[in-house]
């Protein structure tokens, strides 16, 4: 990672009850619509999914102009 990257992060639970087609849906249309992408999946040991998305922080820097 470089240095002065910042993300942002959000956390997504999923019910083991839908299906992996409404999983990856879903996950798609928050990449596009959003630009986040997945950072960490976890899928626990009752099928419950728990998705961490991340989207980098692009920060404006301010331009300083001298009239001289």
């Amino acid at each position: 990672m470089r240095p002065g990257v910042e993300y942002e992060y959000d956390q997504v639970f999923i019910h083991r009850d839908e299906s992996r087609n409404f999983v990856t849906r879903l996950l798609v249309q928050r990449a596009e619509s959003g630009g986040w992408e997945v950072d960490r999946l976890r899928i626990g040991p009752d099928g419950n999914r728990r998705v961490t998305l991340r989207r980098k922080i692009i920060r404006q820097t301010q331009l300083y102009f001298s009239w001289a």
